[in-house]
């Protein structure tokens, strides 16, 4: 079965299953998930824990010698694969699948995994583990869940706050789960279970928003526009390369300007979604993106990420390549901010990077 992270501590209050196979790149809900697993096989009396570690040199064989032999300690084990990469080949994927085939009676497998891509999520290994036990992939929790994780989070630890005072708290911890939950529990320290105002937390959390280009990504595609230039403005805080926020930016804007060519003549966007390898969850973002931005502005948008990249590479003439990326990402979150104000369609009309302004023709 598939499971998302939020339900395995039900699932694990009812069932101890017999394989499962938990991936993603968020530490936090990894890491907990993982040790909840653990936690109920050494209830269930799985009191040994092997680990295999995959990776360079590895042999899918030591799997397979690992259930099959005795141990001299416990009758029960708890064997714990760490993959160091989704995509195990032909042999990893082929010895999974024997393993499904012929599940141990005393041994529970435990895989760590990082995140899946859509082709490994589909593929035979991961259904054959899924039809004999448990597939959990932890996804970031984005700005729209963060709150209602950390309300979530601080009734666990009995804390209880205001809108006001939890939106305070997710606006300093922002894509930092780990950073979050250290300042739950400071604050339960502090302050001991119940009310905690807003007061209470301006004066004990920190300042750990940690800014990603995914998150600036899925912000910008979200219409977000102070957002997006907050975060833009944590990247270059954080010493973030150029050419990376660059890269990002654009990623997204060929992949619109794809889902806009197959609209306008009559494609089907789901479809090409699909072709892309894009992930569901990730399809409204940038279906609604789309109704902002027509493929003529997807091309001006590349034309300036064009000049971005010769300003980067230091081409005479040309600005502090941030006041180029911090437009393209500006014009990529809003649209066409004059439209209909008396503004040229894709000139914001303010910007100049060189001797003469851009007007976003392409």
């Amino acid at each position: 079965m598939r499971l998302s992270v939020d339900r395995l501590g039900e699932h694990l209050a009812a069932q101890l299953a017999a394989v499962y196979l938990i991936s993603g790149d968020e530490p936090l809900q990894l890491g907990e998930a993982v040790d909840a697993v653990r936690r109920k096989a050494r209830d269930r009396g799985f009191e040994e824990r092997e680990v295999l570690e995959h990776g360079p040199g590895f042999s899918w064989g030591a799997l397979a010698r690992s259930a099959e032999s005795l141990s001299l300690f416990s009758p029960r084990r708890l064997i714990e694969l760490r993959l160091g990469s989704s995509r195990i080949g032909s042999e990893g994927a082929g010895a999974l699948r024997s393993y499904a085939e012929k599940l141990p009676s005393d041994i529970v497998l435990l895989i760590l995994s990082p995140k899946l891509e859509s082709d490994v999520a589909k593929g035979g290994w991961v259904r054959a583990l899924e039809q004999v036990g448990v597939v959990i992939q932890v996804w970031p929790i984005d700005a729209t869940r963060l709150e209602p994780w950390l309300r979530q989070r601080m009734r666990s630890r009995g804390l209880h706050a205001s809108s006001e005072t939890i939106g305070a708290l997710a606006e300093r911890v922002e894509g930092n789960l780990l950073a979050a939950a250290q300042e739950v529990e400071k604050l339960l320290l502090w302050h001991g279970p119940g009310e905690v105002g807003l007061d209470a937390v301006l004066a004990s959390v920190a300042n750990n928003a940690r800014y990603d280009v995914f998150g600036l990504m899925d912000t910008a595609l979200a219409g977000d526009v102070p957002r997006t230039l907050r975060v833009l403005d944590g990247l270059r805080t954080e010493g973030v390369p150029e050419p990376v926020v660059l890269w990002a930016l654009l990623r997204e804007v060929r992949l619109l300007a794809r889902l806009s060519y197959a609209g306008a003549h009559g494609g089907s966007r789901d479809r090409i979604a699909e072709e892309l390898g894009i992930w569901q969850r990730r399809r409204p973002l940038l279906f609604r993106a789309c109704t902002r931005l027509r493929l003529v502005d997807c091309y001006r948008l590349l034309a300036l990420g064009e000049r971005a990249d010769r300003a980067i590479k230091g081409a005479a003439g040309l600005t502090d390549p941030w006041l180029i990326l911090r437009d393209l990402a500006l014009r990529l979150a809003a649209g066409d901010p004059l439209a209909g104000r008396g503004g040229r369609r894709g000139d914001l009309g303010h910007a100049k990077y060189d001797r003469t302004e851009f007007s976003g023709d392409a």
